[in-house]
This record gives structure tokens, C-alpha cells and sequence, in this order.
């Protein structure tokens, strides 16, 4: 998604500089201005933000466990008796979200964690068995197994929750968000149509997510 903001961007005269923060402080900074835009936002994630018509990309939410650990995720009764760690600030679909929401206040079915790296964190923490269940996007779940050396083992996917778009999503506060979320729209879209949004997904191993709307 940065790969395209750039292309897209850059042909209109601006500069996309990306910088890695906690997910929580990206939005409450796009959300003051202090940045102009988040990659991979839901619209869940901040509605209040000014969106693309068109995606950036797609998510596919799923739920991953220790290698040794059989469960398999069957709707969210399934989550009883069961911890669950997630991220900060993300969002996770709206039925995950609800159920996040709904026992946050429980640390024995919901653990919060937050930080700049929190993947590793997380990973980490399903390795020693300090939770059970880890909510993640696939695609970033393949790239980080492609990546690793194998000093973790990779966690097992245990079932998908539901795939969603994803967009880069800028500044309520910024008086041409508009003006940039459109341009963004119709770059992206010629992008696709010219087939270098799969050139670019080419280089991490993925598939385009959907056709031309």
C-alpha cells in the first residue's frame, strides 16, 4: 500500500515519507494533523477519516495459535475459554471488534498489547504459551514467516474471521484530504487496469485482491 501511495502520489508532485509508530498513536496523530494519512486502515479503524473509493489492498483477518495447539475457531462461542491477544488501536473486523470490546475488561480472555513492533511481540508471547489465540491479517502473517529465521516457529492458522479492505485513509483535519483521497481513488484504479498494482504485489508474494470496480 505504501508502494502504491507512492507511485500514485509521486506522479502529482508529492513525497510519501513512511514512518513506523504504534497503530494507536498513528491515528491519534493523523487525527491532529500531525500526520497526513495511516496505511491499512479499516473504515472501522477511524470513520472519521476520509477514505478512497477504491482499496489499497484487502485484509483477510484470521486467528493463529501455537504449532501444538489443535483449536480451531468456530465463530466466537468458540473464543470461550479461550485468551486472546490483539493489538492497540487496531480493528479487527466489526464482530471481533464487538467481542473485543464486550471483555477487554476480562486479562483472561483479552490481552492488549501496543508498541512499534508488536508482530515479534506477539509471537513471541504465542511461542511461550503466554496466550492462546493471536489475531492477525494473513498476508502479513505469510510475509513475516517469509522473512523469519526461523528462530520462532510459525504460528497455525486456526481459522478466518473475515476479509475486509484496506486503505490509506488521511486527516480529517487536512483541508485537501478530499482532493488526495480521490486522487488516490482514480491512481489506484489505473494502476490496476494497467497491471502494476500486481507487479508490485508480485514482489511480496501476493495475488490481486479484486478486479477493477
Amino acid at each position: 500500500m505504501v508502494d502504491i501511495a507512492r507511485e500514485v502520489l509521486g506522479e502529482a508532485g508529492y513525497t510519501v515519507e513512511y514512518v513506523n509508530v504504534s497503530w494507536a498513536r498513528a491515528l491519534q496523530l493523523t487525527r491532529e494533523g500531525q500526520l497526513d494519512a495511516v496505511v491499512g486502515a479499516f473504515t472501522t479503524d477511524a470513520p472519521d477519516f476520509v477514505f478512497p473509493d477504491t482499496p489499497q489492498g484487502r485484509s483477510a483477518i484470521a486467528l493463529f495459535t501455537h504449532p501444538d495447539n489443535r483449536w480451531v475457531y468456530d465463530g466466537l462461542a468458540s473464543l470461550h475459554n479461550q485468551k486472546l491477544l490483539v493489538i492497540n488501536g487496531y480493528s479487527y473486523t466489526d464482530e471481533l471488534d464487538q467481542y473485543i470490546e464486550e471483555h477487554q475488561a476480562n486479562p483472561e480472555r483479552i490481552w492488549v498489547i501496543a508498541g512499534p513492533s508488536p508482530l515479534d511481540r506477539a509471537i513471541y508471547l504465542l511461542d511461550q504459551h503466554r496466550t492462546d489465540i493471536f489475531a492477525e491479517d494473513i498476508y502479513v502473517m505469510a510475509w513475516w514467516e517469509m522473512n523469519n529465521n526461523d528462530t520462532v516457529p510459525a504460528p497455525r492458522q486456526a481459522g478466518l474471521v473475515d476479509e475486509i479492505d484496506a486503505f490509506v485513509a488521511f486527516s480529517p483535519v487536512r483541508e485537501d484530504a478530499k482532493e488526495l483521497a480521490k486522487l488516490l481513488t482514480e491512481g489506484t484504479r489505473q494502476l490496476m487496469d494497467s497491471g502494476r498494482v500486481q507487479q508490485i504485489l508480485d514482489q511480496y508474494g501476493l495475488s490481486l485482491w479484486t478486479e477493477m470496480p
